[in-house]
Formats: C-alpha cells, structure tokens, sequence
C-alpha cells in the first residue's frame, strides 16, 4: 500500500504561482508513473501533468507553458504552476501506479486526497 499526501496549495492572484508537492510513504518504488489531476466544483476530475518512469512528461493542453512536473526523489514529485488563471482553480489530486503509456487516471491505485487551489 501506498499513501500519498499533496501540499502548497492555497489562494492566489491570477498571474501568479503555487509549488504544489506529493509526499509518498508505505511501499513506494521509484519506476512509478506519477500523475497530477484536478477537479472544479461541478466538473469531473481532469488530469493535468504525468511523469513516467524513464523522466517523460505531458501536459494537458490547458496548462503546457504554463506548468512542470518533476520529480524530487525516488517517488515524490512537484507541479510548478506559474500565471495562474481562475480557471485553474480546483482540488489538485497526486496519484501514483506502475503504469505503461499510455495512461489514463481510471488506472492509478494510489490517490491522495488532494489539496486546494484558489486563483482570483
């Protein structure tokens, strides 16, 4: 079992930037495909940003430009998101699985229970 906690999100003026991190404990292997998601008030939860497990990203066309994906260690992993828009607001959700591209969010195992972001 994996438990993952996301942290850094908060309120924000449009322009501006969050660092939002995923902290992984219990089993964890650094081959995981890491995923960032979100989900609006209304809408169905939408990904964001994956890395695989050889370093590959991709970015929803919304936010390519805009955000990175990294990994920090073996497993935990950040989205640097800059020039925010209010239509980025949402709950930020972190997930993690040994998965082979293509991907999808329906795949992942291991879920966070996200974080908030606000952008005014």
């Amino acid at each position: 079992q994996v438990q993952l906690v996301e942290s850094g999100g908060g309120s924000v003026q449009a322009g501006g930037s969050l660092r939002l991190s995923c902290a992984a404990s219990g089993y964890t292997d650094s081959r995981y495909c890491m995923g960032w998601f979100r989900q609006a008030p209304g809408k169905e939860r939408e990904g964001v940003a994956g890395l695989d497990g050889d370093g590959s990203t991709s970015y929803a066309d919304s936010v390519k430009g805009r955000f990175t994906i990294s990994r920090d260690n073996a497993v935990n992993v950040t989205l640097q998101m800059n020039d925010l828009k209010p239509e980025d607001s949402a709950v930020y959700y972190c997930a993690a699985d040994l998965l082979r591209p293509p991907w999808s969010q329906a795949q992942f195992r291991y879920w966070g229970q996200g974080t908030q972001v606000t952008v005014s």
